[in-house]
C-alpha cells in the first residue's frame, strides 16, 4: 500500500519519457519525487538542496553538491558507474552512495559480440556499398576466419564472464587481465590469465571492461596500443575515458591496429568534428549497450526501490560506499 510522501527524492536528469517507475515504486515507500533536469552542480544545489535524496543519470553531484545537500541521506546512479559521483566527498557527508551494479549483463556482452561479429565480417561497409548500388564481396577484403581467433578481456566481471562464453560459442580463444579476480574463477569459466602484455600482444580483439577512476583515466594510451597486433581491433563498452582518444586516432592512423568499436567516448556526444567518427573501420553507438525495454525498466525501478530503502532505514542491495553499512539494517 501506498505511504504517505514522508521523504522527497530529487531526480536531476533523465531521459526517459516520463519517471511514472520511479514515482509508483518510490510512493510504497513513503516518498514523492521531484522531477529536474540539471547539468551543472549549481543547478543541483538549487533544486536539490532541501532533498532526502537525489537519483541521478548524468549530472554531476560533487564535494561542493554533497556538502550544501542538508538533508541527504543517499544519492543513486541510474546505471553501473559512479564516475559523476564523488564518492568519497559523499561517504565523507554520511551519505550514501548507490548504484544498479547487475542489470544489463546480458545485453552488454550480446553487444561486444554484435560489435565484433559487424567489424570482423564487414557489415557496414557492405550494408553502404550495396546501398550505393554495389554488389562486389571483395570490397571487403581481406575478412580473416573468426574460429581460432583470440579475444583478450581487459577486466573479468561478470560482464566480461558472460562475453568470455558467448565468444567461446563462435571458436574464439579466451584470454583475460584481471588482477583483482581469484585463479579459480578464471579454471571455472575455462578462460586463460595472462598478463597485461600478453594480453595486448596476443589478441585478435581487445574487448575492454573496467570501470572509470582516476587510476584507469586514459589507462588505453599510446603505450598500451602500440602493444596491439596491427591487425587487432578494440571493443570499447565500459568508459570512454579509460580510451585516450587522441592516442587511438593516432594508432588507427598510422596502423598500430585495424579498426576500434566504441559504444562509449570521452566526451558525450563527440564532437562533430572529431575524426574518429570518419575512420571507415570504427564502428560507433550511441553508449546504448546497456539497453533494452527489459533492463530499462530493472535499472528504473532497482534504483527507485534502493532509495526506498535508504530513506526507511533498510541496507541498499547496490550501497557503493561499503563502509557507511552499518548506518542500515537487514530486511
Amino acid at each position: 500500500m501506498t505511504q504517505e510522501a514522508r521523504w522527497t527524492v530529487v531526480v536531476t536528469d533523465y531521459n526517459y519519457p516520463d519517471l511514472v517507475i520511479e514515482e509508483k515504486e518510490l510512493a510504497d515507500w513513503g516518498a514523492r519525487v521531484i522531477p529536474a533536469q540539471c547539468r551543472t552542480p549549481e543547478e543541483v544545489l538549487a533544486v536539490a538542496g532541501e532533498a532526502d535524496a537525489l537519483i541521478s543519470q548524468y549530472a554531476p553531484i560533487t564535494r561542493k553538491v554533497l556538502a550544501g545537500l542538508r538533508r541527504c541521506k543517499a544519492v543513486g546512479r541510474y546505471g553501473i558507474g559512479v564516475d559523476n559521483i564523488d564518492v568519497q566527498a559523499a561517504t565523507d557527508n554520511g551519505i550514501a552512495v548507490i548504484n544498479v551494479p547487475s542489470y544489463c549483463e546480458e545485453e552488454v556482452s550480446d553487444h561486444v559480440m554484435a560489435f565484433l561479429l559487424a567489424w570482423v565480417r564487414r557489415i557496414v561497409h557492405y550494408t553502404e556499398q550495396v546501398r550505393q548500388g554495389g554488389w562486389d564481396w571483395k570490397t571487403g577484403r581481406p575478412i580473416p576466419r573468426l574460429q581460432g581467433r583470440t579475444l583478450g578481456l581487459w577486466g573479468f566481471g561478470k560482464i566480461a564472464r558472460l562475453v568470455a562464453r558467448k565468444a567461446k560459442v563462435f571458436g574464439l580463444k579466451v584470454m583475460a587481465y584481471d588482477p583483482y579476480v581469484p585463479d579459480e574463477i578464471f579454471a571455472a569459466e575455462g578462460v586463460e590469465k595472462v598478463d597485461l602484455d600478453q594480453l595486448l600482444e596476443a589478441s585478435d580483439f581487445v574487448s575492454v571492461h573496467i570501470p572509470l577512476t582516476e587510476e584507469t583515466r586514459h589507462l588505453i594510451n599510446d603505450e598500451a596500443l602500440a602493444k596491439m597486433k596491427p591487425t587487432a581491433c578494440l571493443i570499447n563498452t565500459a568508459r570512454g575515458g579509460v580510451v585516450d582518444q587522441k592516442a587511438l586516432l593516432q594508432a588507427l592512423q598510422e596502423g598500430k591496429i585495424a579498426g576500434a568499436c566504441l559504444d562509449v567516448a570521452d566526451q558525450e556526444p563527440p564532437n562533430p568534428n572529431d575524426p574518429l567518427l570518419r575512420m571507415p573501420h570504427v564502428l560507433w553507438s550511441p553508449h546504448v549497450a546497456w539497453y533494452s525495454e527489459g533492463s530499462l525498466v530493472e535499472l528504473r525501478t532497482r534504483i527507485a526501490r534502493d532509495i526506498g530503502r535508504a530513506l526507511n532505514g533498510l541496507l541498499p542491495f547496490g550501497l557503493v560506499n561499503r563502509s557507511l553499512a552499518s548506518r542500515f539494517h537487514m530486511g
